[in-house]
């Protein structure tokens, strides 16, 4: 369970720091109202996942989860490119991720 915890938590990741574009500099209601939730929500279910998994993983899995996300989402949503190299990069981060799960032993 702990590991769903913190797979949710990063997708939540996933929503506030694309939320951040939305808000305009949090000048924007709902959106700075959708991004505050997601930020509180992500970090609680971040800190029940940490119950069980070493915080060094949780930590780095959520953020991983969090920087893959956006960045494909900023691909989508927001047209930035995606070059080779980035490409590259961002499947060195989910290797890690995956790494990091296996080796956990939670």
């Amino acid at each position: 369970m702990a590991w769903f915890m913190l797979f949710v938590a990063g997708l939540l990741e996933v929503v506030w720091a694309l939320g951040l574009k939305y808000t305009h500099g949090f000048t924007r209601v709902v959106p700075s109202l959708v991004t505050g939730l997601a930020i509180v929500a992500s970090m609680f279910l971040l800190a029940r996942a940490a119950r069980t998994i070493p915080i060094g993983t949780a930590y780095a899995v959520w953020v991983g989860i969090g920087a893959l996300g956006a960045a494909l989402g900023g691909v989508l949503l927001f047209d930035e490119a995606m070059p080779p190299l980035r490409v590259f990069f961002v499947a060195l981060l989910v290797v890690s991720i995956v790494g990091l799960k296996l080796s956990a032993g939670a």
